[in-house]
């Protein structure tokens, strides 16, 4: 077995943050290395101890999640966020997908799905829950989206089947014996041919039309 996943949990709710920590520590595979009570505070933590994930609620007082998803990425931190919450409104679930959450829980999850969907972010995935997921969807075929495909070239659409897949530019460019700068071309090209936001948005349109491997 290799290095643990070492996780980030940022609640403002103690009693949440310590049912997270005594479930995650019996997985053999994770480690919680650290704690914050505000989004502020899981930003300075984040980059104290470079976190594989964070954990990250929605409503916090002071910086909210969304906030510190946008700081995190402006501060180019490599962890993945998977927001955990208990709020279910596309209002709250787009932003925090367009501000770069690598997946989307609500804290009802069963605790082995959360391990579960820990360890999905972990390896590059996307991950929503279905309710989620049809709201995006619900979302991007109200906007036109369902009959785009057909603009997109073979290779696009190759392309796209391995952006669903959770791969990174590097895997896609080794996959498909491309540079990276072509395989950035590629995306680029997919995004405003759909007219989709970003790879969030492209994986599950590709789920959605059936271009996903």
């Amino acid at each position: 077995m290799g290095e643990p996943i070492k996780v980030l949990l940022v609640d403002d709710h103690q009693v949440v943050r310590r049912g997270l920590r005594t479930f995650l520590e019996v997985q053999d595979d994770i480690e919680v290395v650290g704690e914050a009570a505000d989004g502020a505070e899981g930003v300075a933590r984040a980059e104290e101890l470079r976190p594989d994930v964070v954990l990250l609620d929605v409503k916090m007082p002071g910086m909210d999640g969304i906030d510190a998803l946008r700081r995190l990425r402006e501060l180019s931190n490599p962890a993945r966020v998977l927001i955990v919450t208990s709020f279910t409104e596309q209002r709250t679930v787009v932003p925090a997908l367009r501000a770069g959450a690598a997946g989307y829980v609500y804290k009802d999850v069963d605790p082995d799905a959360l391990a579960g969907a820990i360890r999905s972010v972990h390896a590059g995935h996307v991950l929503l829950q279905p309710e989620v997921a049809d709201a995006l969807l619900a979302r991007e075929e109200a906007g036109g989206g369902q009959g785009r495909g057909g603009s997109l070239t073979e290779r696009e659409r190759e392309v796209l089947g391995l952006i669903a897949d959770g791969r990174s530019n590097r895997e896609i460019a080794r996959a498909l014996v491309l540079s990276e700068k072509t395989v950035k071309t590629h995306v680029s090209n997919i995004l405003m041919k759909l007219d989709l936001a970003d790879r969030t948005q492209a994986a599950l349109w590709a789920v959605r039309h059936g271009v996903a491997g």
